[in-house]
């Protein structure tokens, strides 16, 4: 059974063109949301996928009412895979995993965007490395500056209760318990 979705991005827009094209691609269920792309949740695509059954095909007017960047669009593609169905884009042929060259083209996207995802780490942590050789320090930002854990050190040897340190210093008493541990690096 071919199934069909239809997305415009605001309520201002017309859903009628893909809706028509749709039905004359042979569809016998139709999904139609008005909801930007970028959205999280997609309540008719979420529905249609639960519909998708072995053999199906999801049919598009476009890939870009279907998914935003190239790897939304893959993940997209990965769960109708693991459903045994297909998809097809009436303006891009070339996608139509239901196809051997289609599915060629799916599989040569998905090396492509693993690469990249591939470079960003590898940039990511080559960036993460040098700011560190730097000294850049990473994750939350101390809570007491050393010579104030110093000072909190010395009130509580001195007597004072880890409460009234902490709100002295208006911090949480766990602080003050990692300022009077030993080798604390706070």
């Amino acid at each position: 059974m071919k199934l069909g979705y239809a997305r415009v991005s605001t309520e201002d827009q017309n859903l009628e063109i893909q809706r028509g094209r749709l039905s004359e691609a042979g569809c016998e269920m139709m999904f139609e949301e008005k909801i930007s792309g970028a959205a999280r949740g997609r309540p008719e695509l979420e529905k249609l996928m639960g519909h998708l059954r072995k053999d199906d095909v999801l049919v598009v007017a476009r890939l870009d009412r279907l998914a935003r960047s190239t790897i939304e669009l893959l993940h997209i593609a990965e769960r109708i895979k693991e459903k045994q169905a297909g998809l097809q884009s009436l303006d891009e042929p070339w996608a139509d995993t239901t196809s051997p060259s289609g599915v060629m083209i799916m599989t040569v996207f998905a090396g492509i965007a693993q690469f990249e995802r591939t470079l960003i780490l590898s940039r990511t942590e080559e960036g993460r490395k040098a700011a560190m050789a730097r000294g850049v320090s990473f994750g939350r930002p101390k809570k007491m500056r050393p010579d104030q854990a110093e000072l909190a050190r010395q009130l509580v040897l001195e007597g004072k209760s880890i409460s009234a340190v902490a709100r002295t210093f208006n911090v949480h008493p766990a602080t003050i318990y990692r300022c009077i541990e030993p080798n604390s690096a706070l």
